[in-house]
């Protein structure tokens, strides 16, 4: 008989086993699984039975694919809020994973894009595999980084977080550890193995070397050997200088392909996206960068750009978004500024962090 439930709990030795089993949508979440992922993770903070929590995804295909985007969408065109209070509940659920006070070990394998990066890469311990595929694909849907994505990329090495940021690309296992986003390589074939030996580990010291012990270097990446072009690219303030960089003819043919890129992509989810990786990397702390996140949310998906990405990206699958505006001259200034700015009245704020001058 084959168990539909959205999530399974299973405890195996000292650890409690969530797995995400939504198989033929690549396990993407929505509210119901983000409520049963919160209030098992809440239960097992309280668990001395409990030592380490193991995160997998059901299928072959991978961890999570993100949140349920055809949802959102429908929500947000027909004028609902029922996507806000996703949101409000999967931030908090992001910053109760990255301080959860014993192991948490996210097995990383296949696909792991936008949500699927929050129930992971915030984990103590981030297992990725020769078929990882981790990404922030955002901007492709007008849509900008959110989960705590932008938190993770302003804290990659140089540019590349930035880089991703725009893009939208996804790594593969030794990008994900270059960038900060998983901590070791497992290939896959070993993983129902390390699971069993985590299970055996009977402290939170145990479950670290075990998983340590499991680890083995990654295939090689591409993104070191692109540090150069990329940073000097990215450092730009403006995303019309980084693309400007980007076509010059000195850089290499790679850059003027992400060039290429970036000009399929929402220009005001762009510059909204530079704007929030440049200012997180100031904010420092994951729960500020939540809340700047949950403003950035509510004020985008109001914009027609996010219906349109996903109709044009997921829905009708023509490959062909009118955004608007359609350039990124035509993005104003006041734009981008009025995504960050606090919510008005009748709206609630995420407050994961203190407010300034609190404790």
């Amino acid at each position: 008989m084959i168990d539909d439930r959205p999530v399974l709990l299973e405890t195996r030795g000292h650890s409690l086993h969530i797995t995400l089993n939504r198989p033929r949508a690549i396990n993407a979440l929505d509210h119901t699984m983000v409520r049963l992922l919160d209030e098992a993770l809440a239960d097992a903070a309280q668990d001395d039975a409990v030592v380490s929590v193991v995160l997998t995804g059901a299928g072959d295909r991978g961890l999570c694919a993100g949140g349920d985007i055809r949802a959102l969408h429908d929500d947000t065109r027909a004028g609902g809020r029922a996507s806000l209070e996703f949101w409000r509940d999967e931030y908090r659920l992001n910053a109760r994973i990255a301080r959860f006070p014993k192991p948490y070990v996210a097995l990383m394998d296949g696909i792991v894009m936008g949500g699927g990066v929050g129930v992971s890469a915030h984990g103590s311990l981030r297992v990725v595999t020769e078929r990882s595929r981790v990404a922030m694909p955002e901007t492709a849907i007008g849509f900008v980084p959110d989960v705590g994505g932008t938190h993770l990329l302003a804290g990659a090495p140089g540019e590349l977080g930035t880089h991703l940021a725009l893009t939208g690309r996804s790594v593969k296992a030794a990008d994900a550890l270059l960038c900060g986003l998983a901590d070791h390589y497992v290939p896959t074939r070993r993983l129902p193995e390390l699971t069993e030996a985590v299970a055996a580990s009977a402290s939170a010291e145990e479950v670290a070397r075990t998983v340590r012990g499991f680890a083995e270097e990654p295939p090689a990446g591409e993104l070191a050997a692109q540090r150069d072009w990329i940073d000097a690219c990215y450092a730009a303030d403006t995303v019309e200088e980084i693309v400007r960089r980007l076509q010059d003819g000195s850089a290499p043919t790679a850059a003027a392909e992400v060039a290429v890129e970036l000009a399929g992509r929402s220009p005001l989810a762009l510059k909204v996206t530079l704007a929030a990786v440049r200012r997180a990397a100031r904010l420092g702390s994951l729960e500020a960068v939540l809340d700047q996140e949950f403003r950035v949310s509510s004020r985008v998906r109001d914009e027609p750009d996010f219906v349109e990405g996903v109709r044009a990206r997921i829905i009708d699958k023509d490959g062909s978004p009118q955004w608007k505006p359609a350039t990124l001259a035509e993005v104003d200034d006041s734009a981008v500024t009025r995504c960050f700015a606090p919510l008005g009245p009748g709206e609630r704020e995420l407050a994961l962090a203190p407010a300034d001058g609190a404790t």
